[in-house]
């Protein structure tokens, strides 16, 4: 399926950026090997769309570009897309990127109250052509069946055109035991505080009994 997405030359920097998101723009950027880097504007709706198919691994055709999602700068309180950096590549050339790591299934260790599968990479860098990369890999955790049992990068099952650059040894899940409750004991007093607390006492009644008169 292509995903497409229009463009517009930008003139606006800096501040001025702000009235460009007033009426449903995007501020953006085109980079890449070998391109001049281009600032332009994308319909802020259209963009939600493309970037909900796209992700940051599927190319997007802008007029004729090929483009990834390199970057989107987001508001912190409002999540608001500030600013969206696109790379532009070239079909025939490898490129590295980072795909998302997806835990599917259910593993019988946790079903069983064993332990917890907790998922260390949710991503791993790859090198492939742009039209090889993965849009995910998918990872079955109901072969983990036993505590301290993990799924490694050596194991995800990857299309022979798509080069793993992560660390073959890196976790990407494993099942840890039980957490065991921690638990907090009241601090003791030492003799000398409660002392002081026991004669504070009398203090605070007697000031309160004046308060009230």
């Amino acid at each position: 399926m292509k995903i497409t997405l229009k463009s517009e030359k930008r003139d606006l920097v800096g501040r001025k950026v702000k009235n460009l998101r007033k009426v449903g723009k995007i501020p953006a950027n085109i980079f890449g090997k070998n391109v001049t880097s281009e600032a332009i504007t994308v319909d802020a709706k259209e963009f939600a769309e493309a970037y909900k198919k796209s992700g940051e691994t599927q190319l997007i055709d802008m007029g004729g570009r090929s483009v990834l999602v390199s970057k989107i700068q987001y508001h912190p309180v409002s999540r608001e897309i500030l600013h969206v950096d696109l790379r532009q590549v070239d079909l025939k050339e490898k490129i590295e990127a980072m795909v998302p790591v997806e835990l599917t299934g259910e593993s019988p260790a946790e079903k069983q109250s064993l332990g917890t599968v907790v998922q260390q990479l949710d991503e791993i860098q790859v090198e492939a052509l742009p039209t090889d990369l993965p849009e995910k890999i998918v990872v079955d955790q109901s072969v983990l069946v036993e505590v301290d049992q993990a799924i490694y990068v050596k194991d995800l099952k990857v299309d022979s055109k798509v080069d793993v650059l992560t660390d073959a040894e890196s976790i990407v899940a494993k099942v840890e035991p039980p957490q065991a409750e921690e638990v907090v004991e009241a601090p003791v007093a030492t003799e000398g505080e409660a002392q002081a607390a026991e004669g504070e006492k009398p203090a605070e009644a007697e000031a309160a009994k004046e308060e009230s008169n």
